[in-house]
């Protein structure tokens, strides 16, 4: 079956879709420079290395010590810690605040309270899900 003829079959080589596609046009034409192809895939894989290395950031003190030992004796917490953990790393809590999502979901908010002097305190928070540090902040 033949296409009709008002409809085209192919594209022109001289359109300006293709001629951004190629790094060296023919006939004169300049490519910006972000436009060239080498400059989009270099933009691309440098992007997805950054997103990459960025993911495994998060993770990355966990493998390097999976049992937070080191962690605990640096008076350092970090999720994936128990309660316990974080007890042994920054003592007890001043203030613990205890909530239950609509599912049953066991959640935990630690206060800390550090002194810097007589008028002014520091506070600190941790953040537990089901006895499994989630986040905080200092």
């Amino acid at each position: 079956m033949q296409p009709p003829e008002s409809l085209p079959t192919s594209v022109a080589p001289d359109t300006p879709h293709d001629a951004t596609l190629q790094d060296d046009p023919s006939e004169g034409q300049s490519i910006s420079f972000p436009r060239r192809r080498s400059v989009r895939i270099t933009l691309h894989v440098f992007l997805g290395t950054f997103a990459v290395f960025m993911l495994a950031w998060g993770f990355l003190p966990g493998f390097l010590d999976p049992t937070f030992e080191r962690h605990i004796e640096d008076k350092d917490v970090i999720v994936g810690m128990t309660r316990e953990q974080a007890i042994e790393a920054w003592g007890s809590p001043y203030q613990m605040n205890v909530t239950y999502t609509d599912r049953g979901v066991r959640r935990e908010e630690w206060v800390y309270e550090d002194w810097i002097e007589a008028g002014s305190v520091k506070h600190r928070y941790l953040y537990f899900e089901e006895g499994v540090l989630v986040g905080g902040w200092k």
